[in-house]
């Protein structure tokens, strides 16, 4: 072999070498950024809970629950702009254009949004309604029931299949929480913890159910939206719209609910570093939530959703002295275990189907070959 080959050669070996390896960074950084992703969410959902349910329970002056959803849909909003002006590379004459073309020159496509962006925002009281009269651990139970709604409304307005385990899993889903709501009625038995203001677990469970189906609705219509619109738009701009909306309506509702009040008190009145916290909680959810679902897949965000359950039920033990009973045991457990079936087991996609039939077809056919 002459020198000038064996240096081709070499550069070939190396330029291989160089290729796998960077193959196998990009890998393994995928990988990283999966379960940082998936660490991430299960953080902010279960911090999420048991900040709310604190500031909630907090004895004295009590902040106005409406004044904190304008402040998250604002935050939300003024996000989207930060994300969509870095991508623009901080042009402000094209993200200006850009604004006036996809908000103002499109009145129709904008004002699809005002649907689902009414029914976040009456949701998002709903919860604080819903986590100022239930325990964290009950509440982050019971709101898995979003995934019964979200389920039923894909059905019903997608025209979705679902699996024979998912259908399963949803009977499992809504017998957990109902094991998880229906306590005894002796008080020393009941699964609760210590308060220090007035709450009604029923008004909680009214909060709990509505909010649910407004989640599922919003979430499939919003879906819809997406798929259905002829205008191919980012994920960011949707979300300006929706914080767009979503603050005018969280308007509407402060001065409909705590009007007079905030008038006298003032819009930022009893807030601690504690509101704060699940006001930026909350804006950057949805934010998480997109990582998530480009980084990783229905199994890990199950697991997820399951690690956050018990996550914050071990942490009411200590935060707020949640007594734990056979029944609630029970009833979390089968929520678990629901949600995890939910997520592993989906229908197969009609592609996946015809190309495993394929293949049946084709190992039949082999295997025909061989006994002739």
């Amino acid at each position: 072999m002459s020198q000038s080959q064996k240096i081709n050669s070499y550069t070939v070996v190396d330029f291989d070498e160089r290729k796998t390896g960077s193959s196998k960074q990009e890998s393994t950084m995928a990988v990283n950024i999966k379960y940082l992703s998936l660490f991430v969410l299960v953080l902010q959902n279960a911090a999420l809970v048991l900040t709310m349910r604190y500031s909630r329970n907090l004895p004295g002056d009590m902040y106005f629950s409406t004044t904190a959803v304008v402040i998250t849909e604002l935050m939300k909003l003024c996000t989207c702009l930060l994300i969509i002006l870095v991508q623009m590379r901080f042009d402000f004459a094209s993200f200006a254009r850009f604004l006036w073309e996809n908000i103002i020159m499109l009145p129709w496509d904008t004002l699809k949004l005002a649907v689902p962006a009414l029914i976040y925002t009456l949701q998002n009281n709903l919860l604080f309604v819903a986590v100022s009269n239930l325990s964290a651990a009950t509440f982050q139970v019971s709101y898995q029931l979003k995934i019964l709604t979200t389920a039923l409304f894909s059905v019903i307005m997608l025209r979705r299949s679902l699996s024979v385990t998912q259908w399963v899993s949803l009977v499992i889903l809504f017998a957990g929480i109902a094991t998880v709501q229906v306590q005894p009625n002796d008080p020393t038995k009941r699964a609760s913890e210590k308060v220090n203001t007035e709450q009604s677990a029923m008004i909680g469970l009214c909060a709990v159910v509505v909010s649910c189906l407004f989640s599922g609705f919003a979430g499939v219509y919003f879906e819809k939206i997406l798929k259905s619109s002829t205008q191919q738009s980012s994920v960011w701009l949707r979300n300006i719209q929706l914080g767009l909306f979503g603050t005018i309506i969280g308007l509407i509702t402060m001065v409909f609910k705590d009007g007079p009040n905030v008038m006298e008190k003032g819009f930022f009145f009893a807030y601690t570093n504690y509101v704060w916290a699940v006001i930026c909680l909350q804006a950057g959810g949805g934010l998480i939530v997109a990582l998530v679902v480009k980084y990783a897949d229905n199994i890990l965000k199950g697991f997820a959703t399951s690690v956050s359950i018990i996550i914050s039920t071990v942490a009411s033990v200590y935060l707020f002295q949640f007594q734990i009973n056979a029944q609630f045991l029970v009833g979390s457990s089968l929520v678990i275990v629901a949600v995890y079936l939910y997520s592993k087991y989906p229908r197969p996609k009609p592609e996946a189907i015809l190309a495993t039939s394929l293949e049946q077809e084709q190992e039949k056919n082999i295997a025909q070959g061989i006994k002739s």
